[in-house]
């Protein structure tokens, strides 16, 4: 507020910066044009065969190339989905329900999985499924002698995420992949965190399935897609039309879809820059944070992680009161996943690595995105000493080294 003639005051603009991406991103303005576009133009049906529907089906087709080439992968290969937590349905469920008369009844997560993994495990679990949900240490990372030791004769499929949601830890998805196999097991990994981040290879990671969300890297909501290897045997979900190979029925969200090959193909024209740029923004925001504000602590490995993540716990001070205070000074974070907000349970992921409940819930995820600055980070930087102080003053308990 500023003082203006006497009494009367007059409200100035709150400098708002941006660091939940992932929770979501911002669209590309590429994604916005070309969205627009194919709601104007391409409106046919994709399984019509006259002009309007062919033309719709060509911009699907162009869409669907471009996402295979951000994976690595050949365009038969990926189908469209209405975004992670489909793709991570199709895949759990697909397998299951395609295994299930072989006698092979037993699926494997870790422990610090999306919800849209865990409770499709939980799901499955109340059908008669085993299940087993590899722990990971204060590094986030799943050992793979843990995942040898769970694996079975009865194993059907192991899905753990390529890189995790709220801390940023990237898993060893090829050794743990390979392990699965020799098994006899499937693999699938759940990359919608890293797709667009980092570089991703389905044939270096030697994975079954991987799923990806198109809100995850500047494209639009309701739309993804898994990449299903060649050949493997699934039983879709869902029964209808035979769109997308018969894997995924209904028609096509072709603008969405349009949308997310845009996204796809500016990603992969950006990801080395940005992910060396975002990298620096996040390494001087931690150091910041940790050198300005006494009793913090970064959560999980600061080696293996996508560039654009960090999760800072914040001794004494409830990460949601955090989360508010920081909002009205026009800084947007979270404290996890998306789809856990407004729940006031501790994060499972770091419950998972073992840290105690005050650490669970005192923990700040900042995640960087291509509009941040330095500017950005050094207002963050500024502003935190004061808040997280200000919430201290509200508790008498000494801070924990």
């Amino acid at each position: 507020m500023l003082g203006f003639r006497g009494n009367a005051t007059i409200d100035l603009p709150v400098q708002r910066i941006y660091l939940d991406h992932n929770a979501t991103t911002p669209l590309h303005p590429a994604v916005v044009d070309r969205m627009t576009e194919a709601l104007r133009e391409e409106f046919g049906n994709p399984s019509s065969v006259h002009h309007f529907g062919q033309r719709a089906k060509a911009a699907i087709d162009e869409a669907r190339s471009a996402v295979a080439a951000l994976i690595g992968a050949d365009a038969p290969e990926i189908v469209f989905t209405g975004g992670g937590t489909e793709g991570d349905n199709i895949a759990i469920r697909g397998v299951a329900e395609a295994l299930e008369a072989t006698g092979r009844r037993h699926l494997i997560a870790s422990a610090i999985e999306h919800e849209a993994v865990l409770n499709t495990l939980k799901a499955l679990a109340k059908r008669g499924w085993k299940t087993t949900l590899l722990a990971v240490d204060e590094t986030g990372i799943v050992s793979p002698e843990s995942l040898r030791a769970a694996l079975t004769d009865e194993t059907a499929l192991v899905s753990v995420m390529h890189a995790n949601n709220e801390i940023g830890t990237i898993q060893p998805i090829a050794e743990l992949a390979r392990l699965a196999h020799e098994r006899g097991a499937l693999f699938h990994t759940d990359a919608v965190q890293s797709a667009g981040k980092i570089p991703i290879d389905v044939k270096a990671l030697g994975v079954d399935l991987l799923s990806i969300s198109a809100h995850k890297f500047y494209g639009p909501k309701g739309v993804g897609a898994i990449w299903i290897r060649r050949g493997l045997r699934l039983l879709p979900p869902t029964t209808g039309g035979k769109q997308e190979r018969s894997r995924r029925a209904g028609t096509e969200n072709v603008p969405a879809i349009v949308g997310m090959g845009v996204a796809a193909k500016a990603a992969q024209l950006k990801m080395k820059d940005e992910a060396v740029r975002t990298a620096a923004l996040r390494d001087r925001l931690e150091e910041g944070i940790v050198k300005a504000v006494p009793g913090t602590a970064i959560n999980g490995t600061r080696g293996s992680r996508v560039p654009n993540t960090t999760n800072i716990s914040f001794d004494r001070v409830e990460a949601e009161s955090l989360l508010i205070a920081l909002d009205l000074e026009g800084v947007a974070v979270s404290t996890g996943s998306a789809c856990s907000s407004g729940t006031l349970e501790p994060s499972h992921v770091l419950k998972a690595m073992g840290f105690p409940p005050h650490r669970t819930q005192n923990s700040i995820r900042f995640s960087l995105g291509a509009a941040n600055t330095d500017a950005d980070i050094d207002r963050v930087i500024a502003v935190l000493p004061r808040v997280v102080e200000k919430l201290r003053s509200l508790t008498r308990s000494p801070v924990r080294a």
